[in-house]
């Protein structure tokens, strides 16, 4: 069994790559407009970062990068509950270590200063990126997180194919921010949306309750269903060993 200080590094330096990656597609391209081909940019930047965190720190850590991942996986009865909130925190510390960086390197560029940038954060109303109001945001927000979650359970109790595993929630994922993208600018992970609100800070943290209520209850409808639905599971295939395999 890994430890859990490997598994918190792992989950730490494996969020932080998909933040930079994901917010760095768009924070780092100079033309800054969301629309079309900006947005399959950004959607196939998240999805291919998930996919490769997974398959480097799948082993280690589970690969879930994402609180509401690890709140699906624990009401699931498929993550200890003893691991929930360090696995929390270490999400948020590798998402925001990743911000700090991404604002490093963006604030090299001639011209460029913060507050004139959404720097990838997440809103809704005058802060979506076409104007949709709370409760657009806060249904998609819903919605996609209990279906990627439901997709990262699902796959994780199929043993059989986990060569192939991380590549389905990492399909997943980028479907689901190519539909939020224009949006919410793309969230489903509460710790990448307190990443880039801390930097923004003023509106992106006065709505950043949003992008930790939706994805949080979306994990939790998942989980309940999942656990619903596979009551008579073999306990012996049960993640209780704190890893949370999804690869």
């Amino acid at each position: 069994m890994v430890t859990l200080g490997k598994r918190l590094w792992g989950e730490g330096v494996g969020t932080a790559w998909l933040v930079f990656i994901g917010c760095g597609s768009t924070v780092l391209d100079t033309t800054g407009v969301l629309e079309g081909s900006g947005a399959l940019q950004m959607s196939l930047a998240f999805g291919l970062a998930f996919v490769t965190a997974s398959y480097a720190f799948g082993r280690t850590s589970g690969a879930h990068f994402n609180p509401a991942v690890t709140i699906g996986f624990t009401v699931a009865q498929r993550f200890p509950v003893r691991d929930l909130l360090p696995y929390i925190a270490a999400q948020i510390a590798g998402a925001t270590l990743a911000a700090a960086f991404l604002f490093y390197v963006a604030s090299g560029r001639p011209g460029f200063e913060l507050g004139a940038s959404n720097f990838a954060a997440n809103g809704f109303g005058a802060h979506s990126p076409a104007d949709y109001p709370l409760h657009s945001a806060l249904v998609i927000e819903f919605v996609l997180s209990f279906v990627f979650v439901m997709a990262c359970l699902l796959v994780a109790r199929r043993k059989e194919i986990a060569l192939l595993a991380p590549l389905v929630p990492g399909a997943c994922l980028m479907l689901a921010y190519l539909v939020s993208i224009p949006v919410t600018n793309g969230a489903i992970n509460p710790a990448r949306s307190t990443a880039q609100a801390l930097f923004v800070g003023n509106w992106a943290l006065d709505q950043l309750w949003l992008f930790w209520a939706a994805p949080l209850s979306g994990a939790i409808v998942a989980g309940v269903l999942f656990s619903f639905l596979n009551d008579n599971a073999d306990p012996c295939a049960s993640l209780a060993d704190g890893r949370g395999d999804i690869a």
